[in-house]
């Protein structure tokens, strides 16, 4: 792959939930459609999503000439017509058995090229918004959530290389994820979240990314914030693509609004946040 630009970011994203894609009040739709006027103007050759809803033992990419669109909703019932959109982004075989490659030479064991796996809603939500064309080659990699985050982060490094290529890559979760049935929910912001959401801020705009790759002996709240790991590990990936000394940024900050299933109005557990890394 002979990228024409070199890519200097990479990024953490929230995804949101697939009504975001329909719900263009929502901060974070807004932010994903002001996307290449406001937060990255250059088109990429090919982009490499880190999916917090593609888990796997090993690391896996899928491979394919047409990506399909998944409902992955796991249970949870949306209005109809988000059982019919399509995001029919190409795949890019290339990119895929280039990040076989480098994870491999980096001491990964096994990589997995999965033939047949399309776009989960953690990869097509937000480049549905961001570039509606889809007319960009994508390449969807999972994540290993019994692993750590230090695990992550060493794949990142791996992947650092692509940048150079032209592909944009993109880790796809949440700065905050608790359990749905967490008791945890207010009626303003939870102050266990403020306080994770504060500290997550403060880590990654000050560089300390060890802290980040530990974040279980240093983080507040952690295991109220993602007390399981699959929403947080793409930030990892994210940080650890941009290079040892990258330079982070907040580039979107809001908080989840939306009714329980108890009848409560809550925006105060799930943070939409998003970060911007540049290499140095």
């Amino acid at each position: 792959m002979d990228g024409e630009k070199m890519i200097k970011e990479t990024f953490f994203i929230t995804h949101g939930c697939p009504k975001l894609t329909i719900e263009e009040t929502h901060p974070l739709n807004s932010f994903f459609q002001n996307w290449r006027e406001k937060v990255y103007s250059l088109k990429p050759k090919a982009i490499l999503v880190i999916s917090a809803h593609w888990i796997t033992d090993q690391p896996a990419v899928n491979s394919v000439h047409l990506n399909d669109t998944m409902y992955d909703y796991e249970g949870v019932s949306y209005p109809a017509p988000l059982y019919q959109v399509k995001y029919p982004a190409p795949g890019s075989p290339e990119l895929a058995k280039k990040v076989q490659e480098l994870l491999m030479t980096s001491g990964f064991e096994s990589v997995k090229i999965d033939k047949e796996r399309g776009l989960d809603h953690a990869t097509w939500v937000p480049l549905m918004l961001m570039y509606p064309e889809a007319d960009i080659p994508v390449c969807g990699l999972s994540i290993q959530p019994h692993l750590d985050g230090t695990y992550h982060y060493n794949m990142g490094r791996a992947l650092a290389p692509l940048k150079d290529e032209g592909v944009l890559i993109i880790g796809s979760g949440s700065a905050t994820h608790p359990a749905w049935d967490s008791p945890q929910y207010y009626d303003g912001v939870a102050p266990w979240a403020a306080e994770f959401d504060a500290w997550l801020q403060t880590t990654l705009t000050n560089g300390r990314y060890e802290d980040l790759n530990t974040y279980e002996t240093k983080a507040p709240n952690w295991k109220l914030a993602h007390p399981m790991p699959e929403h947080f590990y793409p930030l990892h990936v994210a940080m650890g693509a941009a290079g040892e000394n990258c330079k982070g940024e907040r580039v979107h900050s809001s908080w989840y609004r939306g009714t329980l299933t108890n009848g409560r109005v809550s925006n105060g557990t799930l943070k939409h946040a998003s970060y911007k890394f540049t290499s140095t």
